[in-house]
């Protein structure tokens, strides 16, 4: 498709997405949880097909070289597609907060002034790999009232278009239209450009992917952007704290997956538990074939302990010096996105807050503790759009917040922050409701 093709096709996209979206706006809750319960079930009815064409794109992806991180988050599992439906099912049964006025207040002069809670018009998506955030974006804007077009990954075009299709059928059947929903038909790098700075058309971009994608699109859009960059997630683990509940929690929050933008990253060890905790989870890691990137107090610790955490009987010895790093700078502002991650003694919490703050992405950090007084000061203090106190940051996400669905995660203080669901897709307008009042 050459360049002129590509702007002609983007602002047709456009304008059937503004279009759509006044009829989204107008439309009747019934309707949008029926499309959304449609989408549900054509999910489960066509879970084999979607994997099929699934293959295709993980086919290309390996044949071209793709990492196997990456190559992860392109897969669209049976479990995928579940949670997909149950995110749209969680959606529909949500309350509708489109048209809510809220602090209706009754001034002197006999007028009474409110906010009423309306969908933003048209986002753009701009998404890499992950092929489910096609079925996230278009059930939340679905929700919402809003259109939205959507420009996925060309790793994933097979699995998009097919996904895509059921959404178009969902929103047809439902009577509502099938334009609401739009997936960019090329996977020419253009159109990401006109999709970006189209104002007349489009009122908010969303980028998620890369951190490349994510600057490029922050410099370039010429509409509002919702958007993190990266996800140096860290888990503290404080002083006084419960060793069998951070092992257990610090565990999960780095290996249940490695791909994600909420797993941890860095590891924070308050000086007084760091000789009980730190070889209990050395051994966790040795074992999974985690990288441990340490400083020097961090590593000292562990060497000395080693012996006891480094044999698998049924397997090789696993030597110290196979696992474990001396930390540079440039590790603790790292997003691995991989088994590695750095580690670091504190001095205990506020070293841990500065050290946060510092070198955080301000996606999610997490305190382990039993000192209340430390969580609340934890929840205060670190400038983060999640923070938690004894859970795994693998929590940060949409469905796991019951928002149903997320668009992504935002760490922008406006207009969102955080997982973005349904009001961060809104927008609030000022109502005055009079009897015929005037200012005097």
């Amino acid at each position: 498709m050459n360049a002129s093709n590509v702007a002609e096709t983007m602002r047709l996209l456009g304008l059937q997405a503004r279009q759509a979206s006044r009829a989204m706006a107008r439309s009747g809750t019934a309707a949008r949880n029926l499309a959304l319960r449609e989408l549900a079930r054509l999910l489960r009815a066509h879970a084999e097909p979607l994997q099929t064409d699934n293959q295709r794109d993980l086919a290309r992806a390996r044949a071209a070289g793709l990492a196997e991180p990456m190559v992860d988050r392109l897969k669209l599992t049976p479990a995928i597609i579940e949670t997909c439906a149950q995110g749209c099912e969680q959606l529909a049964a949500m309350p509708d907060v489109i048209g809510d006025v809220t602090g209706l207040r009754q001034q002197p002069s006999g007028i009474r002034v409110g906010q009423m809670r309306v969908p933003i018009g048209v986002f753009g998506m701009i998404y890499e790999s992950r092929p489910n955030v096609t079925i996230e974006a278009a059930s939340l804007s679905i929700k919402s009232g809003n259109a939205c077009i959507l420009r996925g990954g060309s790793e994933a075009i097979d699995s998009n278009q097919a996904l895509a299709a059921l959404v178009r059928q969902a929103l047809a059947a439902a009577g509502l239209p099938p334009e609401a929903v739009q997936l960019v038909p090329t996977t020419d790098r253009a159109a990401v450009g006109q999709l970006i700075a189209m104002p007349e058309y489009v009122d908010v971009i969303i980028p998620r992917g890369g951190k490349g994608l994510i600057e490029r699109v922050s410099a370039e859009a010429r509409v509002p952007v919702i958007k993190h960059l990266d996800g140096n997630c860290h888990t503290y683990v404080d002083d006084p704290c419960d060793l069998a509940l951070a092992v257990k929690v610090t565990d999960n929050a780095k290996t249940q997956k490695y791909s994600p933008c909420n797993a941890t990253e860095s590891l924070l060890v308050a000086r007084g538990v760091a000789p009980a905790f730190l070889p209990r989870i050395g051994a966790v890691f040795a074992a999974k074939g985690v990288q441990m990137r340490c400083d020097a107090e961090a590593m000292i610790i562990l060497k000395q302990n080693w012996p006891e955490a480094s044999v698998d009987t049924t397997q090789d010895a696993i030597y110290f010096d196979d696992l474990v790093r001396e930390a540079q700078e440039s590790d603790w502002f790292e997003e691995y996105l991989a088994p590695v991650i750095s580690i670091k003694v504190v001095a205990g919490l506020d070293e841990a807050i500065d050290h946060i703050n510092h070198y955080s992405s301000h996606h999610t950090d997490a305190i382990l503790t039993r000192d209340h007084g430390h969580a609340q000061r934890f929840l205060r203090e670190v400038d983060s759009a999640s923070c938690m106190v004894n859970a795994s940051t693998r929590f940060a996400d949409g469905f796991e917040y019951g928002l149903g669905a997320e668009i992504g995660i935002s760490t922008d203080k406006f207009h969102a922050r955080g997982p973005v669901g349904i009001e961060g897709l809104t927008s609030l307008k000022w109502v005055v409701l009079g009897d015929g009042e005037v200012r005097g």
